[in-house]
């Protein structure tokens, strides 16, 4: 894929394997009928890397760079996290606002040519639960309840991220709007899952 084209559809799972050195990303097309459809990308990140960079690769077998997502320090300056294809050019980016996030998590994800979004965690009852989990002595035990995002364009959603049940992370990716990259929504949903401190 040299750019999102392939990547018709607007409906993505992001499905997160644990694995013994890293947990894998799998990312695949939501079909109509609800099944999912052929592995588009897949990403490994490893425990304990202090560099925050994951990269996306083409389908099961991860042949070819689809994209990556680095942390801004390693380019340059300013907080958040950049998403770049595999030729080196920027598809967007995007932020956790820390105030706005310390009883509702909060992102503004920014795609160039289009308006900036603000996603926020649809349940507030969710989110404050989730901060109260942190301060438990419940390290074993994983936050099973679902969670989910809503990005919006003023008063116009633009893009939904839904946790779904179960032990092992499952996410819905759903594009709302025509022109929004799959690569970037797809790369906010790991984030979620990945660099959120919740």
């Amino acid at each position: 894929m040299d750019s999102a084209g392939q990547w018709t559809g607007g409906r993505f799972t992001v499905r997160q394997e644990n694995r013994l050195k890293a947990d894998r990303y799998r990312v695949s097309e939501l079909l109509p009928d609800g099944s999912e459809g052929e592995v588009l990308a897949r990403a490994d990140v490893k425990h304990f890397s202090l560099k925050k960079k994951i990269t996306f690769h083409a389908g099961a077998s991860g042949a070819r760079v689809l994209f990556t997502i680095e942390e801004r320090g390693l380019r340059g300056d300013g907080e958040g996290y950049d998403v770049w294809d595999a030729e080196g050019d920027l598809v967007g980016g995007f932020e956790e606002k820390a105030v706005s996030s310390l009883l509702r998590s909060t992102w503004v994800l920014d795609q160039p040519g289009l308006p900036a979004a603000v996603g926020r965690e649809r349940n507030r009852f969710v989110a404050v639960l989730r901060r109260v989990w942190d301060f438990l002595p419940l390290d074993v035990v994983p936050f099973l309840w679902p969670y989910h995002f809503d990005f919006e364009m003023g008063d116009k959603q633009v893009l939904k991220v839904d946790r779904k049940w179960g032990v092992r992370d499952c996410y819905v990716v759903d594009i709302l709007v025509p022109g929004a990259d799959p690569r970037l929504a797809v790369a906010q949903a790991v984030a979620l899952d990945t660099f959120q401190d919740r």
